[in-house]
């Protein structure tokens, strides 16, 4: 029996993974993670969610484990927990189901085809060895190539040849031309995810088996992990505007968009909820909604399903397709007000990044609006709203397989929430606050679960004022990005007033930035347009298994003189492993720290570069120790007198330890 992959074995891998045979896994009980961790690390922290978490590595299976890596472009670095099981057909991977069940969410990986576009594979389904369903898996959602904003073609040549080889459009573009690539440059976003009702009720101790058939067409299947839950009946709304009355097909043979705008202008009217039934609905546009409640009878029951179509000529927006998506009024129009959304799916088909579509789940501005229940599936952004809007409440949602960001709260968006959600797989930030032109103030993220976004970070604040972050759960942010992120940058106003980064955990974070060729943190600061002196506050925050830094403050080089990063200050922490430093300080500033414990710290504690001058007088950061610091590695204290106040211990590239794995404090 091989040994079961658990949190321990989850740290460093080789560039392409390494691959063992897996055996009886979860011989002594089914093992359930949360952000593949034992859940009592995580305790009180993302969000609370009503399915069950099971790594395939801990399950039994005749595959093949592949990683731990966190090597970007590889198949494990993309997995829950950097590790999978990779079947060949014939082989399959088995789950012990640890509670009773009638519904599992599969995430897996299959290859593209060889020119793109994805192909189809089967996955058969059995419970203790009987009542077969087949899966029907695609890549077509996935697998993009090159240089961003990427392409779905795995033999193009480089998108921008006179750039330097660089992850994204946010390092300026060099006239030295890129070297001769090896196609296909660079895959990624690997994974997708496919819901299945099994059709009736499964005790405790059942044995899910997930089987590649033998004449499977895919060369091989990933299977990362099994989500299992217990589906309550479908919700039944009697007194309300029915689609079905309006002519909506529940079968999805015909675009039902036109009844949906019937059902709501007809609500509006009789100020009544519009209904919308078990069922597949077509709709290929967008939903426009104002004044209006739209329940569905639960994100398992209600699909509203679109295909993506080329518009004819552009739309103002820059928009060059449209889909599937409920968009409040444009904030030039007076945006849209008192919308209430909740207990549907809305599934898109979105298989490229067009900057300027406008493809998402839900958008435009919605006021005074609540948005409770979806699951939003294969659009661009899953939410993505343009202020300037106020008094939004974003609750309970799950958000995964998106081409860009999970959330975006975009150009002056206030006073809103966004409580409770789950989102995995993002193609870009998971939450974003981006204070463009005019400030996002007074918005709070709390007690959020963001999983292996592909790109950025897991949760980002662009600017804006008085703005929280607390008590969420992100983890295994894969490149251009860590896991929260406070920027200066695209164009976003300044940080005024305060931002309160509070009892977050993030696992897996910190990881090599490809651009900079360093290592980031897993909270990380940058001043690239504006400095950053609002009042930061970062309390009770654990930062686990950082694959570099925990913390990091930086400025790009080019503006380094002219931009610092001060006024923040940290207590409270737990820092429990780091391949490099717990601070890592490469621009102008300041902070302060108290009551910060650290342990399996690889490198000196405070890695201080300043601005890069090195002056006699010592870097240009400062740090101020507060008293009650504690703990470190094996250099000593991760702060040490000798360290303080600005003590210049730059070192560029030191060498990575790669921690235990996180434990009980």
């Amino acid at each position: 029996m091989a040994a079961v992959v658990t949190a321990a074995t989850v740290g460093f891998g080789g560039a392409l993974g390494g691959t063992a045979v897996a055996g009886a896994g979860d011989a002594s009980g089914p093992i359930v993670t949360r952000a593949a961790l034992d859940p009592s690390l995580v305790a009180g922290r993302g969000a609370d969610v009503d399915f069950a978490e099971q790594e395939a590595e801990n399950a039994r299976t005749d595959g093949t484990v592949i990683g731990p890596d966190r090597t970007p472009y590889t198949l494990p670095s993309e997995a829950s927990g950097r590790t999978a099981v990779k079947l060949t057909p014939g082989r399959h991977v088995e789950f012990t189901l640890p509670s009773r069940a009638n519904a599992i969410t599969v995430r897996y990986s299959i290859p593209d085809a060889p020119a793109g576009g994805g192909i189809t594979a089967p996955l058969d389904v059995t419970v203790n060895g009987a009542h077969r369903k087949v899966m029907t898996l695609t890549s077509r959602y996935a697998w993009l190539y090159n240089q961003y904003p990427f392409s779905n073609d795995p033999n193009a040549d480089l998108l921008h040849p006179d750039w330097w080889i660089t992850e994204c459009s946010c390092v300026p573009g060099e006239t030295t031309p890129a070297p001769t690539i090896t196609k296909p440059f660079r895959p990624t976003h690997f994974y997708d995810e496919q819901r299945l009702l099994l059709g009736r009720t499964y005790r405790a101790g059942d044995k899910v088996r997930l089987t590649v058939p033998a004449g499977s067409n895919a060369a091989w299947t990933v299977i990362d992990l099994l989500d299992s839950q217990l589906v309550g009946a479908p919700r039944v709304v009697p007194a309300a505007a029915n689609v079905l009355a309006f002519g909506a097909d529940p079968g999805g043979r015909r675009d039902s968009a036109g009844a949906f705008d019937k059902a709501i202008a007809f609500a509006r009217r009789a100020r009544v909820e519009v209904y919308v039934p078990p069922g597949t609905y077509q709709v290929n546009r967008h939903i426009v909604v104002d004044d209006v409640t739209i329940e569905g009878a639960g994100g398992w029951y209600t699909i509203i399903k679109g295909h993506e179509v080329t518009l004819g000529t552009p739309a103002t927006d820059g928009s060059v397709h449209t889909g599937v998506g409920f968009y409040g009024k444009d904030a030039s129009a007076g945006g849209s007000h008192h919308v209430h959304l909740s207990g549907f799916a809305i599934e898109g088909d979105v298989r490229e990044r067009v900057d300027t579509d406008q493809v998402n789940g839900v958008g435009g501005a919605l006021s005074d609006s609540t948005i409770d229940g979806l699951y939003v599936h294969h659009t661009k952004v899953g939410m993505w709203f343009d202020g300037p809007m106020t008094n939004l409440r974003i609750t309970n949602n799950v958000i995964a397989d998106q081409i860009a960001d999970g959330l975006n709260f975009h150009t002056g968006v206030t006073d809103s929430v966004v409580s409770n959600d789950f989102l995995r797989n993002t193609g870009d930030d998971g939450l974003a606050m981006w204070s463009e032109r005019t400030a996002d103030a007074r918005n709070t993220f709390e007690h959020n679960t963001v999983q292996t976004p592909v790109l950025a970070n897991g949760v980002a604040v662009y600017g804006g004022a008085d703005n929280t972050v607390s008590g969420n759960l992100i983890a295994d942010p894969i490149r251009e990005g860590s896991a929260i992120h406070a920027g200066s940058r695209f164009g976003a106003e300044a940080f005024t007033g305060h931002l309160a980064i509070t009892d977050n955990t993030t696992v897996r974070s910190g990881p090599y930035d490809l651009n900079w060729k360093i290592g980031l943190g897993a909270i990380w600061f940058y001043a690239l347009e504006k400095n950053i002196d609002a009042d930061v506050q970062v309390a009770g925050d654990h930062f686990l298994d950082n694959t570099y830094n925990a913390i990091m403050f930086v400025s790009d080089w080019p503006v380094r003189d002219l931009y610092s990063i001060t006024n923040v200050h940290f207590k409270d922490l737990r820092i429990d492993g780091t391949g490099t430093s717990v601070v890592s300080a490469r621009t102008a500033g300041s902070a302060s720290f108290q009551n910060v414990a650290a342990r399996n710290v690889g490198a000196v504690g405070v890695n201080n570069c300043g601005s890069f001058h090195f002056p006699a007088t010592g870097s240009e950061f400062t740090l101020t120790d507060l008293c009650g610091n504690s703990g470190g590695g094996t250099t000593g204290p991760w702060l040490a007198p000798w360290e303080l106040p600005n003590t210049i211990t730059c070192d560029d590239h030191p060498p990575v330890v790669a921690p235990p794995a996180p434990s009980s404090w």
